[in-house]
């Protein structure tokens, strides 16, 4: 099946100039492409007219999990017909395994999966070895880290046909080498039932009327398949073929296992023999009750705590090659488009620097054996060879994106919503402040924000401290400010809570602000990261969304990089300003719902995101992480409804609305545990023997992260 594009739009301003340049340039064999797009010109419309021209299966990289979602709504809502799929950290919450050696602190492995990311992980490699061309897979950097390997998860699907002569123990078997469950209870995701020659599956995966099946044997004969209700088990559809996945990316086969079991005992005989000729008795001893340990869980369970560590074994790689990826699920010829290159592929360079040095310190002091290294996250020279045809999107492409392009850059520089870059202005560091809060009395009484950049931390702190001084609403944003407080703060000013948000480093890409009139960067002649060509067009790129914004550069001298960055602003403005006049376009500012998506016009698709069924108002109530102080029972009843809540939205991709619900579930746990130290109260009840009881708490009975 082809790409097939809805939409009730038509490409506009200079989108079709830069779909056909694309559109040639790939077909003519350039592997690298770069798209220089503004702020809210439609970039991701673009780039869909791209996939359904070239008809390729795609892979779009973010650097974020909520970019990612919002992505994947679009194209989703771009791509109906088509298969559009999500692969993310399925973590809700990960600590890795570390030892620190300098306090001699062990951190044990903690996490939480979230099952319906998982879900639709298993879902997206399914797609991908199902032969399909038409797929768009939306991922973050999650698809450089290693998965099973692709031939052993396609070895261990199960395809059955009506008609079939098969073994009726056997299919039992094969799905319990697919990770499947028995049970005689409700059907559950991975799990099947057996009623006589009936047997009900639960695939790992799917919707309603394509999930669960019945295959029904006549002896050793699959006489029928069909879809069914897994409720009341009435039949939906009649099936000819029928294809089981299997219930996780991480399979492998029996003979695998029992090769790598035998493999792991000779290297754990061999680091121990060195560890014991080195003079290290303490870690040999540790290295060999761990690694035993895990053998035996493996042998009896088939898993252990940690198996990743193991996962060279498994796939039957050699010592220092590189782990199985999403990547290696693509045909060759898959296109691969990088959103916001300038900041992904700086993310994947550094992915593996940072793992191996956790690594090390897990092999050298004998927590881990040495082939614990060899799970790990792709090096970007091999990123680079693994990496189809790509299209790297960005407002400010780096080098490297200019460099793999030979310098061809396509340029998307009209907004259809016929706005213009900002201006840029620069004044002088005399008097700056009071200039400054000139400037910041003229937006304000239009009801418009300011956003203000400076070098340090110190400074942005100390700027807002002199604001309070003299009237000014204000607040700061920087590294130091909790993650989750800086979303809040964000929306905040929106809110109209204040007006004027001073930054360091943060006030960059990825920030929806149409409120914001003006944008001023002090310092801007201090040249260096903070104020290079790019910083300073990503910065100005904030008050792109405003019908009159403005952006002002305090210095002394102008530099090479604010040169060059005022160069390029007047000639985008050129183009804007050309474009307008010759199709009578007026400007029309950009307007964001309360949600805090984005309402992009002619040409840029609404953003899809999946919400979840939560009033407005107890939303708010949950994400409050103010103490408010209540009654025991209260606070586990609150506990469960913020739980629950958390779970919704983590299921809609909502991630930072779950963050927010899981802080507040910890602030209410924290009263709980507060509340009920010291004192026997209605969910600390005293036994006879005087220690106290944990009934009636569902958190108590249930301690650490949920």
């Amino acid at each position: 099946m082809n790409f097939k594009l809805v939409s009730e739009y038509k490409p506009t301003g200079d989108q079709p100039e830069a779909i056909a340049q694309l559109i040639d340039s790939i077909r003519g064999g350039s592997q690298h492409n770069t798209l220089l797009g503004v702020t809210g010109s439609g970039k991701t419309f673009t780039v869909a007219n791209v996939i359904q021209e070239i008809d390729r299966p795609t892979l779009v990289l973010s650097h974020n999990k909520t970019l990612a979602a919002q992505l994947y709504g679009e194209f989703k809502n771009f791509f109906p017909e088509n298969a559009v799929e999500y692969f993310v950290s399925y973590y809700d919450y990960y600590q890795p395994e570390a030892y620190l050696p300098s306090t001699d602190t062990y951190i044990e492995k903690d996490l939480s999966i979230n099952a319906e990311i998982e879900k639709m992980r298993l879902s997206t490699t399914a797609t991908l070895l199902s032969g399909r061309r038409d797929v768009i897979v939306v991922s973050s950097v999650s698809c450089l880290y290693g998965c099973g390997n692709p031939e052993d998860f396609h070895a261990t699907s199960i395809t059955v046909r009506v008609g079939q002569i098969l073994n009726y123990k056997q299919f039992l078997y094969k799905l319990v080498e697919a990770l499947y469950t028995r049970t005689e209870r409700d059907l559950a995701p991975a799990t099947f039932r057996v009623n006589g020659d009936t047997i009900d599956i639960m695939a790992a995966f799917g919707e309603f009327g394509n999930q669960c099946f019945r295959v029904m044997f006549y002896d050793n004969e699959i006489e029928s398949i069909q879809t069914i209700d897994p409720v009341t088990g009435q039949r939906i559809h009649t099936l000819d073929t029928l294809t089981l996945y299997p219930a996780s990316i991480f399979v492998t086969t029996k003979e695998r296992i029992h090769s790598a079991v035998e493999q792991i005992y000779l290297d754990l005989g061999r680091q121990v023999e060195f560890f014991e000729q080195a003079g290290r008795p303490l870690e040999a001893q540790r290295l060999k009750q761990r690694v035993e340990y895990d053998l035996e869980m493996i042998k009896e369970l088939g898993y252990c705590s940690g198996i990743e560590n193991y996962s060279r074994y498994f796939d039957g790689r050699a010592a220092g090659s590189r782990p199985f990826c999403l990547l290696d699920y693509f045909p060759r010829d898959y296109l691969m488009v990088i959103d916001e290159s300038h900041v992904t592929l700086p993310q994947v360079h550094a992915m593996f620097g940072g793992d191996k040095a956790r690594k090390d310190n897990l092999v050298e002091y004998g927590f881990r054996l040495p082939a614990a290294r060899d799970n790990r996250p792709l090096r970007f020279e091999e990123f680079e060879q693994l990496a189809g045809t790509a299209i790297y999107v960005s407002a400010t492409p780096a080098d490297y994106e200019l460099m793999k392009s030979e310098g061809v850059i396509v340029e998307q520089l009209i907004r259809p919503t016929g706005l213009v870059d900002p201006p840029l202005e620069v004044r002088v560091t005399l008097n700056q402040i009071d200039d400054l809060i000139e400037e910041i009395d003229k937006r304000v009484k239009l009801d418009d924000k300011i956003l203000i950049t400076t070098i340090t931390k110190r400074m942005a702190e100390e700027l807002s401290k002199y604001f309070d001084r003299v009237g000014v609403r204000n607040r700061y944003i920087h590294s130091d400010v909790d993650t989750l407080e800086r979303v809040q703060i964000l929306e905040d000013l929106r809110a109209g809570m204040y007006d004027v948000l001073i930054g360091v480093n943060l006030l960059r890409e990825g920030l929806d602000l149409p409120e914001v009139a003006l944008v001023a960067i002090l310092d801007a002649d201090k040249e260096g990261f903070l104020r290079n060509v790019r910083s300073i067009t990503q910065i100005a790129g904030r008050a792109a969304r405003h019908a009159q914004g403005n952006v002002i550069l305090y210095a002394d001298h102008c530099t090479d990089s604010m040169r060059l960055a005022i160069e390029e602003s007047n000639r985008r403005r050129d183009k804007q300003v050309r474009y307008n006049m010759d199709h009578e376009l007026l400007p029309r500012q950009a307007q964001r719902s309360g949600t805090g998506q984005s309402t992009l016009l002619q040409g840029v698709q609404a953003d899809t995101t999946a919400s979840y069924p939560l009033a407005e108002d107890h939303y708010r109530v949950a994400a409050d992480t103010q103490s408010v102080y209540t009654a025991g029972d209260d606070l586990s009843v609150e506990i469960d409804r913020a739980r629950e809540a958390m779970e919704r939205a983590a299921k809609s991709l909502d991630f930072l609305a779950a963050a927010r619900l899981r802080d507040r579930m910890y602030e209410l746990q924290k009263q709980l545990e507060e509340k009920t130290q010291g004192k026997p109260t209605d969910l600390l009840r005293e036994k006879p023997d005087g220690q106290p009881s944990r009934k009636g708490s569902r958190y108590a009975r249930k301690k650490g992260r949920p």
